[in-house]
């Protein structure tokens, strides 16, 4: 089968391996009828050798939607500088030869230090009025995300409905990838995504994440890939230490609020969860010193470090036999992104599961970023092989709630069910393939 019989108009697209199961134009599905299709194939993949799952900002997005928060959004800087429209015009054109379509902050970032630096080259004084223009737009872009985790952190604490309903989606999506079992290698979570949702799920969910940080107090990005994980002792055993269920390895592909640039290392400093602009761990040269993509380019190490060994993370992680990767939220705007999956893809036994929200990211209603737009999805999907891809498209399949609960599986309800039935079966209550011996027996 081919990406291209797929009736791509439609609102809904559903395909598992080479079958397409859904094309549809409802708003709404039926969960229970696809569920009993979707929820044992994604049960299967997540049984992969390696497991990688690829977070973008639709995460955020959705469940600040659920919980009633403002999202942190990727909107266009607004230059007061004569250069601004020069910058604009260049970030426009960026985006666009990356694929991306439209321009964002991240595309308005990168030309301005690559003015800036340009500008000091040729000593020009335009340089400073720049720079510190740009340190405020990256000091509001920062504020702005610390305030969509203050109103998130906020409205749990104050035990609102709908935001701990959300809350309690996120944690469970989380451990839905996270609870595999611990005999096989660790969940590899990447995201895009510069705020603490993750981390703050992962903590309350009791999930331990492993990164390239070491360190208690200020802990300290190292360069050393040391295989290091959780063991415990089992009782009675001796000598025999166990791999620890609920750990994964997490990679901020883009960097994160709370990275700084300290004494020439790169460290974590404790940035409270939604913390106020006025926080110590917020430094006044934001550009010099936060870690966030595009970083500061003071000289050519900088320009490149961490990215390369964050990417290098992403690549060694995808790029070997048996290897998965689902993807939730991410538009596919990013080039160095996609030609590490279009590399995964060209070896036989790897997998992709595109979640995407919907068709248009303009759609009256729909929160901004929530998803991938479908033209970038055809795209990068036009010359993969089919058989290699499977694709939940569509508000149904984003809808955070409907994922959860119909089709994401759940590994630890799985094993006592396999157990249970392995019970009836020895006692001959069921038969092999799970039938009731006493209905039978009636009919």
């Amino acid at each position: 089968m081919d990406f291209f019989e797929i009736d791509w108009t439609k609102k809904h697209v559903l395909k598992t391996n080479t079958r397409v199961l859904c094309t549809s134009d409802e708003d709404e599905l039926s969960s229970d009828e696809l569920k009993g299709e979707v929820e044992p194939w994604l049960s299967a993949i997540f049984q992969s050798e390696h497991l990688s799952v690829l977070i973008g900002s639709g995460l955020t997005s959705a469940v600040s939607a659920m919980a009633g928060v403002s999202p942190q959004e990727m909107w266009r800087l607004k230059i007061d500088h004569d250069l601004g429209e020069k910058i604009k015009t260049k970030a426009d054109q960026s985006a666009e030869s990356l694929g991306r379509g439209e321009a964002n902050i991240e595309d308005d970032i990168r030309v301005m230090l690559e003015l800036i630096n340009g500008l000091k080259i040729i000593d020009d004084d335009r340089s400073s009025k720049l720079e510190e223009e740009l340190n405020k737009k990256l000091r509001d872009f920062i504020s702005e995300i610390l305030r969509t985790e203050r109103e998130l952190a906020d409205k749990i604490e104050a035990d609102e409905e709908k935001a701990v309903k959300a809350f309690n989606l996120l944690k469970s999506f989380i451990l839905s990838f996270s609870s595999r079992s611990a005999s096989r290698e660790r969940l590899n979570i990447f995201t895009t995504n510069y705020d603490r949702f993750i981390e703050l799920a992962c903590d309350e969910t009791g999930v331990l994440l492993m990164d390239r940080f070491k360190g208690k107090l200020r802990p300290i990005f190292r360069n050393t890939r040391l295989e290091l994980d959780y063991h415990y002792n089992p009782p009675g055993i001796r000598g025999e230490p166990r791999y620890a269920e609920g750990v994964a390895k997490i990679t901020k592909l883009h960097g994160s609020i709370d990275w700084r640039f300290y004494d020439q290392k790169i460290v974590r400093e404790a940035l409270t969860f939604g913390a106020t602009e006025d926080h110590p761990s917020l430094p006044k040269n934001i550009s010099d010193n936060v870690v966030i993509y595009p970083n500061s380019s003071k000289d050519l190490e900088t320009a490149f470090y961490p990215y390369a060994e964050l990417f290098r993370d992403f690549s060694t992680a995808a790029c070997q036999p048996n290897s998965v990767i689902i993807t939730y939220g991410y538009g596919f705007g990013d080039s160095h992104i996609n030609r590490v999956i279009e590399d995964m893809l060209t070896i036989p036994s790897t997998h992709l599961v595109i979640i995407a929200w919907d068709i248009d990211s303009s759609k009256e209603g729909q929160p901004a970023n929530f998803g991938s737009g479908r033209d970038r999805i055809i795209k990068f999907l036009e010359d993969k092989n089919s058989s290699q891809c499977t694709l939940m498209i569509g508000e149904h399949f984003g809808d955070l709630s409907n994922l959860v609960n119909y089709y994401l599986p759940k590994s630890a309800i799985d094993r006592l069910t396999i157990k249970m039935q392995k019970l009836k079966a020895n006692r001959g209550d069921i038969d092999e393939e799970g039938n009731n011996n006493e209905s039978k027996e009636e009919q």
